[in-house]
């Protein structure tokens, strides 16, 4: 082979091999757990951070139970290491065995913080999609989340950690979504405003419609952040055609305007068939910056999708659970985001 064919021929190989990765992170046909019943078993893991105390566990136990269920705690639950919840390896040995446990019929995460995406790689995805469960967290999880349902197809619930209390809110969102398993509800709406009157109206919970139009798709998403983390790894989550929901918190509008132009320069933004922004909370706006609003309006506006801003998902008090992987519509003139499939059996 002469010089000139052997660089044409490397320079393909990182392309065909991009292709060949790309291929093999394609999620197979959805899969889908059963919807939760009162009496079951729950697996409680903490895959990121460690809580400070013991009664946190004890408490999160409690919030469990007081759902209706049996709690079974992960064997490296009350592990500290350092910042994380044990080593690597006993996360993920945890998340692993309640997947595989018969006694197991559903997953919840204690918090979140920081570290579920360095269990990505020790995690077994032929174990996960042959015992299809329900697994809830947000924040960090999204890491879990999203990489489960790209490997196995598995749908998962973006929602509450029971490592807090559950707001009336999101206990009537948990029992139409995991438990009643109802599809054509709306999604994330905000809540009734308690007290309407001549002068009074909500403030803090508004909808605000960025662009109009409407789109159906499978919903991808969860915590900007930890979306951006998984670019470009074998992870990565499939995109296209889908409605795109984030949240972030502690994030200042420059910091959510540069990880909206990652998507953006990654194609991402052009790709997905609308988006649904939900809670960017406890975030500070410097001297001559940029508003959220503006952040989120400026980077969306020129896309030829729905997009809405203000629904109830991420680190707020009242939070909806969003199936990740499931079909849902987005009325980006009505502000409306509708559950077409529940995603469970």
């Amino acid at each position: 082979m002469d010089r000139r064919s052997l660089i044409k021929t490397m320079a393909a190989m990182p392309l065909v091999a991009g292709i060949a990765s790309a291929a093999a992170q394609e999620p197979r046909s959805i899969i889908r757990a059963r919807r939760l019943r009162k009496g079951m078993t729950i697996g409680l893991v903490s895959p990121a951070s460690n809580v400070a105390e013991d009664e946190d566990i004890a408490f999160a136990r409690d919030v469990v139970t007081s759902l209706g269920f049996h709690v079974k705690p992960a064997k490296h639950l009350y592990h500290r290491d350092q910042y994380l919840a044990g080593s690597d390896q006993q996360r993920a040995d945890d998340l692993n065995a309640m997947f595989a446990d018969p006694e197991v019929d559903a997953i919840f995460c204690l918090r979140g913080g920081y570290g579920s995406s360095r269990l990505l790689p020790l995690l077994d995805y032929k174990n996960i999609a042959v015992n299809p469960k329900v697994l809830m967290g947000y924040s960090d999880i999204t890491a879990l989340l999203c990489a489960i349902h790209q490997r196995t197809g598995l749908v998962t619930f973006h929602g509450p950690i029971v490592g807090d209390n559950f707001s009336d809110y999101s206990y009537s969102q948990f029992k139409r979504t995991l438990v009643s398993a109802k599809k054509g509800q709306s999604l994330a709406a905000p809540p009734p405003f308690d007290d309407p009157a001549p002068g009074r109206v909500e403030k803090e919970n508004r909808l605000t419609l960025i662009r109009g139009g409407t789109a159906q798709g499978p919903l991808i998403g969860g915590n900007l952040s930890l979306v951006c983390h998984l670019m470009g790894t074998p992870f990565q989550p499939e995109f296209s055609g889908r409605i795109l929901f984030l949240e972030d918190v502690h994030e200042a509008p420059y910091r959510i305007d540069r990880m909206l132009t990652q998507l953006k320069l990654a194609g991402v933004l052009d790709e997905v068939a609308g988006i649904a922004f939900g809670k960017f909370t406890e975030s500070e706006t410097t001297r001559n910056s940029f508003s959220m609003e503006q952040v989120l309006r400026e980077r969306t506006l020129d896309l030829s999708v729905p997009v809405i801003r203000g629904l109830m998902i991420g680190h707020v008090e009242d939070q909806a659970i969003i199936p990740v992987g499931a079909m849902a519509s987005l009325d980006g003139d009505r502000g409306k985001l509708t559950l077409l499939d529940s995603g469970l059996a």
